[in-house]
């Protein structure tokens, strides 16, 4: 029996923790980043995502797609809620209440039609709106009907037969992915596999290690090599959209795969090859990649975007070796320099993204050197905008990435293991959880890990010696009572003994507790007692009509966990009576919130409220904004692994 589930979703050529002035002053700091200015202008100079750069503006298409996954990375970077209701606003303009999708092709079996689909999926995530699910379900259930090779690759377009292109690898296998685990569909990792496998093994050009454009397997199109089926050469967006797959792909591809570790190896190569083929006079990509010096080649932004975004995360998520995080740092500071300007009012612009690029069709294009060249830049493209966005959520995360390499942060499923119905009618666990993006999930808090190149893990049954020994930090959250839970797992002996164990041998416990209406004590107390900590079971802080006061606790600089002040909600709680070895870090009117104890080698942290869940973080609700949740949350998580062993 698999006993925990592992999301790889986090790995500087020297360990570099953000600097103290970044964490305090976080929130003031995003606006200052040039993907935070630049999602600022985008929202301002393109509301709800009605593109006027497009031919067809506020049509469903795939670059309004790409914009918006620039915006959903971004806001899962800064917490800007802003985001979040931009992207929403954008995908409500194609789903009706029925779940339709208005302007969506779907007799075209384009790939390009699915990549819109992951901001419908977003949505449904942190929403839980049925039409969501409904509209995602549809586009899913059309790539059913996609026709596909004889190596049974889908072509890139019914208009395309017989044909793989890399730019299908990005349309449409992250959402596939994405919607395999919402929905309970394991299975649909096989063959999400074997389409970026199979775009590897025919490909790649074993020369450079590029891969090329397209790949007519039937080799019959006027463009492809009579031998190997491939298009004449390697173009920069191309191998983008593929190294962007990868590295999305394996956010939600299962940790026990067989095919995972190919598919890492895959990225792997095209990482080799891309920093080799990185300019060396300015640090960016060329448009047809291997011929820099070739008259008339340009470098060119949406590529050098794709490629800092993958090289960055491939990075923190422990994929790539930490020596390619350089490349990607020299990248984006010539993005900068090259491609970003500033207008007089004050909005922020990405020059030089091609606008487009193909094989055949009317009029024919070639797949040459001299096709590419002659394919024409513009200001604000979309796609190359998104991909800005992407590369400058990871590069935002970059200064801390290393710090949690190789460390498994483990949230607890067993004593706190609610579930609820989805829209697919499936039961899944929910309430203090990575994977749930609704008010009550911890997929925040998770990401504040993920910042410093943690993995996260969820432990779905009781605690063993075993099971613990696979994380560093072990987080236990509001135990269940039989009115939110009718089979709660109380916690016992056993548990209790495995726990204090692994603390002593070097683990870093957090114990969030709640208040005595949503949360079991007397169990619960039997493990915190071993560490000197008693949560009482009252009811504190309660809040009548959003007066927000009445919730305020504000945690001052210094407390040997939190570094900087911050302005915390923490609504309906319990306290604590420490001893030792405990001690209490933050008191307010008199009643302890927040204990610390050092148990051996390892370190127990203790709160009355687990009050960094997405609801109070995310910003894309009512708290008001001087609240930092999501700056406290990265301020803790840092704490954390630097405790651990």
């Amino acid at each position: 029996m698999k006993l925990f589930s592992v999301m790889a979703l986090g790995s500087a050529v020297a360990i570099q923790a953000m600097t103290g002035a970044a964490i305090q002053a976080e929130g003031a700091l995003r606006i200052d980043q040039p993907s935070a200015k630049m999602a600022d202008s985008v929202m301002k100079e393109w509301p709800k995502a009605v593109i006027s750069t497009e031919n067809h503006p506020a049509n469903w298409g795939y670059e309004e797609g790409v914009l918006l996954d620039g915006m959903a990375a971004q806001w899962h970077t800064t917490a800007n809620g802003d985001e979040f209701r931009y992207i929403k606003a954008a995908v409500d303009k194609y789903v009706a209440d029925d779940g339709s999708i208005r302007s969506y092709h779907a007799d075209a079996h384009s790939l390009d039609e699915i990549e819109m689909a992951r901001s419908v999926l977003l949505v449904y995530r942190v929403t839980h709106q049925a039409k969501y699910y409904i509209a995602a379900k549809y586009v899913h259930d059309q790539l059913a009907l996609q026709p596909r090779t004889a190596s049974r690759g889908y072509w890139h377009k019914q208009i395309y037969p017989n044909q793989m292109w890399l730019d299908g690898a990005y349309m449409a296998e992250p959402f596939r992915a994405e919607y395999a685990v919402t929905f309970q569909q394991p299975e649909d990792f096989n063959d999400i596999a074997k389409q970026l496998l199979l775009m590897d093994q025919h490909m790649r050009d074993p020369k450079t290690g590029l891969l090329r454009h397209g790949w007519d397997e039937s080799k019959q199109m006027k463009w492809a090599d009579p031998q190997t089926g491939l298009s004449p050469e390697a173009w920069g967006r191309a191998m983008g959209w593929y190294a962007m797959s990868l590295v999305d792909v394996l956010d939600w591809f299962p940790a026990d795969h067989s095919d995972r570790p190919e598919l890492v190896r895959a990225l792997n190569r095209v990482a080799k090859a891309v920093v080799a083929y990185q300019d060396k006079k300015t640090g960016l990509w060329w448009q047809v990649m291997d011929q820099g010096a070739r008259k008339g080649n340009f470098t060119e932004a949406s590529a050098s975007c794709m490629f800092t975004y993958a090289l960055a995360k491939g990075v923190r998520m422990g994929y790539l070796p930490q020596a390619d995080l350089a490349p990607a740092k020299r990248a984006w500071g010539a993005i900068q320099k090259t491609f970003v300007k500033t207008g007089a009012d004050g909005l922020t612009s990405l020059d030089g993204t091609v606008k487009v690029g193909g094989l055949g069709g009317s009029p024919y294009r070639s797949g040459t050197f001299d096709y590419y060249i002659g394919e024409k830049t513009r200001v604000n493209d979309a796609k190359g905008i998104g991909a800005f966005l992407l590369a400058g959520s990871e590069m935002a995360q970059a200064p801390t990435e290393a710090l949690g390499q190789g460390k498994t942060v483990m949230v607890d499923a067993w004593f706190n293991s609610q579930t609820r119905k989805n829209a697919a009618g499936q039961t899944e666990l929910f309430h203090y959880k990575w994977d749930d993006d609704t008010n009550s999930g911890f997929a925040f808090f998770g990401r504040a890990f993920q910042r410093y190149g943690a993995k996260l893990a969820t432990l779905k049954t009781a605690p063993t010696v075993a099971d613990l020994k696979e994380a560093q930090v072990y987080i236990l959250v509001s135990p269940d009572i039989p009115a939110r839970n009718p089979n709660p797992h109380y916690m016992d002996k056993a548990s209790g003994d495995a726990i204090e164990a692994w603390v002593k041998a070097g683990g870093v416990l957090l114990l969030m507790e709640n208040d005595n209406t949503n949360s079991e004590f007397d169990h619960f107390n039997t493990l915190s007692e071993r560490f000197g900590i008693h949560f009482n079971a009252v009811l504190r802080n309660t809040v009548q009509n959003n007066n927000w006061p009445q919730g305020t606790i504000m945690i001052p600089k210094g407390t040997g966990v939190f570094q900087y002040p911050h302005k915390a909600y923490l609504k309906e709680i319990s306290t604590i009576t420490p001893s030792a070895p405990a001690k209490a870090i933050l008191t307010d009117k008199g009643d302890v919130l927040m204990a610390v104890a050092k148990v051996g080698k390892g370190t127990v942290f203790a709160v009355v409220d687990p009050w960094i869940y997405n609801e109070y973080v995310d910003r894309r609700n009512h708290l008001p904004l001087d609240f930092d949740g999501f700056d406290a949350s990265i301020d803790l998580a840092g704490w954390a692994i630097r405790q651990s062993k």
